[in-house]
């Protein structure tokens, strides 16, 4: 088949960030290794977009597949390339850039040529992408998630903030906008957060109960009643800084994992009773179906003080890094069921293809 391959490459911004100033940068534990290795972590505009050796080994294993590889990169002459080129499928992974729907855009174009692609469709894309009403999705449906409020302004008393709260931006992947800051204990504190987030990326921000128990990240691949829930990550945070809050940060995901410090913060699978395994297994698969996610998702999970599951971010087109010293955690959870890389990619691929009704030859 002539398969279409959709992405947005990562580019390297400025080490410090616009409005970050030394002071700033000194407080995110920049180092040498950073600047030196991962450059491209530090400013975090691009955080959610893909690196040439992930691009580079999804265009591999889709090859490998015996198929023909077009790579399109997600940009302003993205449509015109789609057009000419009319791909058998797309796999896409594109998170665009620009606007509370940017994840949508590339869905949208191919729906609008009629090409087949991997992953969920615009509005699941797109309800997913803004958290308030994904959490209104699930809420409906009675799948548990955090209490919540939205707001761009500061708050003054109403609505009633229980504390401490989560502060992080509504329509943001990737660990961006969540900083160690992230976690308020007062009004001064929360406000701060809105500001900084009202400034820096121009949306609103969502409040969030801060659940203090463990957390989690699910894989999920599928489609219909077959949707297989792959071994379930737990995130050790007590290996953190002990003046770090309990929450996986950006600083925590791009600054201080990296493949030559390495933190050992992830177990899979997860070390939890088998009755909280189902519980969270239960509540992933519940919410996949009420969202109407295709093909793959991976989702964040967090427990309350009594071991309670709930469902805290959903990514319907999950981070795929190929080199297992990244830690990266779908292929980590396939890995641990006999899926490698390739056949991770390939497994997607296929299960588009037969959504489709396509013959893959």
């Amino acid at each position: 088949m002539r398969v279409g391959f959709t992405y947005n490459i990562k580019k390297v911004p400025e080490v410090i960030s616009e409005g970050q100033d030394k002071k700033t940068q000194d407080k995110l534990f920049v180092d040498d290794n950073l600047i030196n290795n991962y450059s491209h972590r530090i400013n975090d505009v691009y955080a959610e977009w893909d690196d040439e050796e992930t691009i580079s080994a999804v265009e591999h294993a889709i090859k490998k597949a015996g198929h023909e590889v077009l790579l399109i990169e997600a940009d302003e002459n993205a449509f015109n390339k789609l057009q000419k080129e009319i791909p058998d499928i797309v796999f896409n992974m594109a998170e665009g850039f620009g606007g509370a729907s940017r994840e949508s855009h590339i869905p949208s174009m191919l729906e609008m040529l009629k090409i087949p692609y991997t992953a969920s469709d615009p509005i699941t894309i797109g309800n997913c992408h803004d958290k308030s009403r994904c959490k209104e999705i699930l809420t409906y449906y009675g799948i548990p998630n955090p209490r919540f409020f939205i707001t761009d302004t500061l708050v003054n008393g109403y609505p009633k903030v229980k504390y401490p709260a989560f502060v992080k931006p509504l329509h943001e992947g990737s660990s961006k906008g969540i900083y160690n800051s992230s976690v308020v204990y007062n009004r001064d504190e929360l406000n701060r957060e809105i500001t900084r987030i009202n400034k820096n990326y121009e949306q609103y921000s969502i409040i969030e109960d801060f659940l203090e128990g463990k957390e989690f990240t699910v894989a999920l691949i599928g489609n219909g009643e077959n949707i297989r829930v792959l071994p379930i990550v737990g995130i050790n945070l007590d290996c953190l800084p002990a003046d770090f809050p309990k929450i996986y940060s950006y600083e925590v995901k791009w600054y201080f994992d990296t493949r030559e410090n390495k933190l050992d913060i992830f177990s899979c699978p997860a070390k939890i009773s088998n009755k909280l395994t189902r519980k969270i297994e239960e509540i992933c698969k519940q919410a996949y179906r009420a969202l109407r996610i295709r093909d793959w998702a991976r989702m964040d999970v967090r427990c309350d003080a009594n071991d309670n599951p709930y469902i805290i971010e959903i990514n319907p087109l999950p981070g795929v890094l190929p080199n297992p010293d990244d830690n990266s955690c779908f292929p980590k959870a396939a890995r641990e069921v006999g899926m490698d890389y390739d056949t991770l990619i390939q497994t997607v691929l296929n299960l588009a293809i037969e959504r489709y009704g396509l013959n893959s030859k």
